[in-house]
């Protein structure tokens, strides 16, 4: 049912703007959709009533909202005047240009739990960088933009990252099975190249293959499977549209039996073959 959602990307490497009021949002209220791209969401005004990867979510004013990649987002209700900013980054600029390891590092920081709730002061330091990133989107010509779009990757994921590790007491205020999650995506981040077995996972985190993976299918909307291949074809996506590396090099760094399986592993994840991948327009 999923690969029928309606899916949204961005036509362009990055954008910034605050153009996301009631009536554009309500568009997609009881409507769900798969996001190609990634969305951070800052909301000043309004609150909205969302259903994220299953889970609901609340987001008040003074949030700072992660929208990962392959998320399915789906808005229930928007009540009060909206004042939203938002900055995104195109599906195809994350495939293209090796970063996975920051998308990684935010992913693993906020999974289950997509929206901060900041204080005064913070609200006005991310007010502030919303506001300039939308200065540079408006007004720098497009080859500019394309030139620091590297940096601004980086800048927002590590800032996200800090940001989620500086709240107090996060860890104490999280549940057992939220702690659960949380190691099962930073065990994955550490060892997805060379381990894809789930029960490998479950036996390092001391729970049962069973209860791994209800939990983490109850918190993220994702199963186990499903989180580890998207960061296996994450970085083959990565490496064969940024690097010279032959299909054979990339099956071996990502601990593939052979380039045959691998080919395999792709085209059931992504629908091509990795030679048609690196080979697309």
């Amino acid at each position: 049912m999923d690969k029928e959602l309606p899916k949204i990307d961005l036509p362009e490497d990055w954008l910034a703007g605050t153009d996301i009021n009631k009536e554009l949002l309500g568009l997609y209220t009881n409507f769900p959709v798969r996001l190609k791209c990634e969305v951070f969401v800052l909301c000043i005004e309004g609150t909205v009533e969302a259903t994220l990867n299953l889970n609901k979510i609340q987001v008040y004013p003074h949030s700072l909202v992660t929208l990962p990649p392959g998320s399915i987002f789906q808005v229930n209700s928007i009540e009060g005047e909206l004042k939203i900013y938002i900055l995104g980054f195109s599906s195809q600029y994350i495939e293209e240009n090796q970063h996975s390891h920051f998308l990684l590092d935010t992913m693993y920081h906020t999974l289950g739990k997509p929206v901060c709730s900041l204080n005064e002061k913070g609200v006005q330091i991310a007010e502030s960088y919303f506001k300039l990133m939308i200065d540079l989107y408006e007004n720098l010509p497009d080859k500019a933009k394309k030139e620091v779009a590297f940096n601004l990757y980086s800048d927002i994921h590590k800032g996200i990252s800090l940001l989620y590790q500086s709240i107090s007491n996060e860890r104490a205020n999280l549940s057992k099975s939220e702690m659960i999650c949380r190691n099962f995506g930073q065990l994955v981040i550490q060892h997805y190249q060379n381990n894809r077995n789930v029960s490998w996972y479950a036996e390092k985190l001391g729970i049962s293959h069973a209860h791994l993976c209800t939990i983490v299918k109850q918190i993220t909307g994702h199963t186990c499977v499903e989180i580890i291949a998207s960061m296996v074809i994450m970085d083959a996506k990565s490496q064969l549209k940024s690097t010279n590396l032959s299909i054979q090099e990339i099956s071996d760094s990502l601990n593939f039996a052979n380039m045959s399986f691998f080919g395999k592993y792709f085209k059931r994840n992504v629908g091509m073959s990795p030679l048609e991948y690196r080979n697309k327009g």
